[in-house]
């Protein structure tokens, strides 16, 4: 299993390398997303050409000979974070994670555009898109950079090899308006990778985020500008990560050598979960504070669980049939195996969303918390569906869908599971983990 983090860990610089003959176009959008330029560029197999972004005042879109369909009435208006990137470039993760870039897009399908790109300002680096403050106004981007030496070996010993030479991870606070970008895990900094920020419910003031620390991954709490970091397991030397906190802000969870544990927000009245089971993996606060969320039983064969707040109460929510849990995001081996594919809450709290298989498909599923479950999705044969997120207001539901080899996102509007397509990108390229913007949606 991989947290969203882990699935694109690698994702740096522009240069691509294409079949011979391929033609890629280089949109230049301003942040209205109107085209202000387009480049056409032609590479021969083996080569790679790394592109320069000299528009002054635009943003740059990477497209395949698509353009943006026009606004569709009778969608939400928010915006949804994601992230683009190629899937099918010769060489392993490297090549193809490193075109990775954190996009913004409405609900509607209108106003697409690239978010942060200043942040890959170097051969190696790349932007992911990770999450929103409360208010909508700020995005959360992870900026992260690997030397093509220890990608290299990566491939080589097929495992991850986290060094502060061939490494380097930190998040980002981006304003989406203006494009301020402050980066708070190198204030007083405790590891050159940091990742899973997220903002402390209840208090704007405060922050979350893991570090990884001698090998250790730990949660830590900080202040919104990144001063005063406290490790919240300081006393334990397990690998812990899966970090979140209620949205009070009084509880926290994180999972620790894939057992699940709950805490005060200062780490302290530490409970284990007892499930039994060897895997347990991304447990998640229901809105009311009530319940964890998590999956449980053996690795790539773990289900919806849910627990109370205190850790009594573990139930089996659904099954997901065979499904392992992890969507392939590469259409080149990956020695890493893909992105974990977890279940979530509904915004109410009254059910949860999950993916399971069946037949050749991996379906969308909701549950209720008295484990009575429906199928949302009925898709052509060999259809993936992954990474579900319902809206804040309840009444859509944004994923990811592999179709005819291609990976894009949909929205489902989930009244009368009418279902749109988000984006529409070509065969090669992929959109994922999809985050909607805390603010108020249109019907």
């Amino acid at each position: 299993m991989h947290t969203e983090s882990e699935a694109i860990l690698d994702l740096s610089s522009i240069a691509e390398q294409t079949t011979e003959g391929e033609r890629i176009f280089v949109a230049a959008v301003n942040a209205s997303g109107r085209q202000c330029d387009t480049e056409n560029v032609q590479v021969q197999r083996g080569r790679f050409m790394r592109i320069r972004f000299e528009a002054i005042g635009c943003l740059l879109l990477l497209c395949v000979c698509r353009t943006a369909d026009p606004a569709e009435p009778n969608r939400p208006s928010a915006l949804i974070g994601y992230n683009e990137h190629r899937t099918n470039l010769p060489g392993g993760r490297l090549p193809n994670v490193s075109t990775n870039r954190a996009m913004l897009v409405k609900g509607d399908g209108s106003e697409r555009r690239l978010l942060a790109t200043d942040l890959a300002d170097e051969s190696g680096a790349w932007t992911q898109f990770a999450g929103w403050s409360p208010d909508g106004k700020t995005a959360i981007i992870g900026r992260g950079w690997e030397s093509v030496e220890n990608a290299k070996w990566e491939e080589e010993h097929k495992t991850f090899r986290f060094t502060p030479e061939g490494w380097r991870y930190d998040t980002y606070l981006v304003d989406v308006t203006t494009g301020r970008a402050e980066n708070v895990t190198a204030v007083e900094r405790v590891s050159f990778y940091n990742s899973g920020l997220f903002f402390w419910p209840s208090d704007p003031k405060k922050l979350g985020f893991t570090a990884l620390i001698g090998g250790n991954s730990q949660p830590f709490s900080m202040d919104r500008d990144g001063r005063n970091k406290v490790d919240l397991t300081k006393n334990s030397s397990g690998f812990a990560y899966g970090f979140s906190s209620s949205r009070d802000g009084s509880r926290i969870s994180y999972h620790e050598n894939y057992q699940v544990y709950l805490a005060d927000s200062d780490g302290s009245h530490r409970v284990h979960v007892q499930t039994g089971l060897p895997f347990n993996f991304a447990p998640a606060w229901s809105p009311d504070g009530q319940w964890v969320l998590f999956v449980s039983g053996e690795h790539y064969n773990c289900h919806p669980h849910i627990v109370r707040a205190d850790g009594t109460g573990l139930k089996k929510l659904a099954d997901r049939a065979g499904y392992r849990g992890v969507t392939e995001f590469l259409d080149v081996p990956d020695f890493h195996g893909g992105s974990s594919d977890t279940p979530v809450w509904s915004a109410d709290g009254a059910a949860v969303f999950y993916t399971a298989k069946v037949g050749n498909n991996v379906e969308l599923f909701r549950v209720t918390l008295t484990g009575t479950s429906e199928q949302l999705t009925q898709s052509a044969e060999v259809t993936l569906h992954y990474h579900p997120k319902p809206s804040p207001d309840g009444n859509w539901i944004v994923y990811g869908s592999k179709r005819n080899g291609i990976r894009n996102l949909f929205l489902m509007r989930l009244k009368d599971r009418s279902e749109h397509r988000l984006t529409d990108l070509p065969f090669g390229h992929a959109a994922m983990h999809a985050h909607w913007q805390p603010a108020a949606l249109t019907e």
